[in-house]
């Protein structure tokens, strides 16, 4: 195989890994998305990247994987394109580059190497980054976990960690015009439509794992991160509304005028019902991405269920240790009126609520301010005020 593998250019062996990988049973539905863009083998690219569309790959790096490592290589590309990472986490990129490439490294690297089923046709190349740690984390909580164990974050310090096997190219994509961000947006779309009806006729592996992306709902960190930066533009919230996904999808949250700072917000966690550790994790860990960006004075942390029974404050400064927050055990009820009535009680008068709940409420309370309802695995929870979001289980 090694002497077959030196007969033939980096081009000729990436040209040999795209289709092998496309003819495989348990990859077949990727097929449509690895024939979106163009993939091009370069002599000055360190390893590889993407820019979201197009790819590149460095004739030494490629020359000196084996089989097995460049097809892994070509499927990493095709998940970072797949799911969109260069516009989706572009905000954890202006807060430290090298995190943000890494932390999307984790997180594909693992779900690569779960999806070979030892049958050892897709290894990852030495230098990939791989930890246990990570596992059933996604993109935003790796990257809080290793920003907020830095001392003095750095964006321009490695940490360490170099850039793993690919180097993202956040700069291309944003080089992009938007009619191409909207038009690769929609093939990319239908490339993964396609490959879950492919993979779904076969009987292959993946069709529903492709199906969960097209899914219509809302993302709700993409809900959430306009909601904080409406309040920080002082928008009029009875007309609130979805985020304008054309411009989303560009990785364009931040209104174009601020006009005040946001001094406090009050998170709102119930403790009852089946909001565990994990989802409270994944849930504080966005809303802290969203702070990083738009720096409130004070975050207060409320947990309730039919009193409150926890109250943390947070302050700028602070902020590195929001994402650790532990939920204290609940009594079982849940009577989200405690809420309001304690503010009302300690004279909390925040620019915004967000109340994270499974839903089972009976009274939505009276509030006197903006309220963001984030209602998990409980899409018949219906909040008659304020704006609801609806996370589903698959979705943290």
């Amino acid at each position: 195989m090694l002497a077959l593998n030196q007969a033939l250019t980096a081009e000729q062996r990436l040209s040999k890994a795209v289709m092998s990988v496309m003819a495989h049973n348990k990859y077949v539905g990727l097929a449509s998305v690895l024939m979106v863009g163009e993939r091009t083998v370069s002599d000055t690219v360190p390893t590889a990247c993407t820019n979201g569309r197009d790819e590149q790959y460095g004739r030494t790096f490629v020359d000196g994987l084996t089989d097995p490592e460049l097809r892994f290589l070509v499927l990493h590309e095709c998940y970072h394109k797949m799911y969109k990472h260069l516009t989706t986490w572009k905000h954890l990129y202006k807060l430290h580059p090298t995190l943000a490439n890494v932390a999307c490294d984790y997180v594909i690297n693992i779900q690569l190497s779960d999806s070979d089923e030892g049958m050892g046709f897709i290894t990852m190349p030495k230098v990939g980054l791989i930890d246990e740690k990570y596992r059933d984390m996604d993109t935003a909580q790796v990257f809080h976990l290793i920003y907020d164990s830095l001392d003095e974050p750095d964006p321009n310090d490695d940490c360490g960690l170099g850039n793993g096997m690919d180097d993202h190219d956040w700069e291309g994509a944003e080089e992009l015009t938007q009619e191409e961000k909207d038009a690769l947006g929609r093939e990319v779309d239908e490339a993964i439509r396609q490959g879950a009806l492919v993979a779904g006729k076969l009987g292959s592996g993946g069709a529903r794992a492709l199906e969960d992306l097209l899914r219509p709902e809302v993302d709700w960190r993409e809900v959430l991160r306009e909601f904080i930066q409406s309040v920080c533009a002082g928008n009029d919230f009875s007309t609130w509304s979805r985020p304008n996904r054309r411009f989303v999808s560009a990785g364009v949250y931040m209104p174009s005028g601020i006009s005040q700072q946001v001094k406090e917000l009050v998170i709102a966690l119930d403790t009852s019902g089946s909001i565990g550790q994990r989802e409270l994790t994944a849930f504080l860990s966005e809303v802290k991405a969203v702070c990083d960006m738009v720096h409130p004075e004070r975050i207060r942390l409320l947990y309730w269920d039919t009193e409150i029974c926890g109250d943390e404050s947070y302050g700028t400064t602070e902020l590195s240790t929001l994402v650790q927050s532990t939920k204290p055990a609940g009594g079982g009820g849940t009577d989200v009126r405690c809420v309001p009535d304690y503010m009302t009680e300690h004279k909390i008068d925040p620019q915004a609520v967000i109340v994270f709940t499974d839903g089972y409420v009976y009274d939505w309370g009276t509030w006197s301010c903006p309220v963001l309802w984030a209602v998990y695995d409980n899409k018949q929870a219906k909040p008659d005020c304020g704006k609801v979001l609806h996370i589903g289980t698959n979705k943290l």
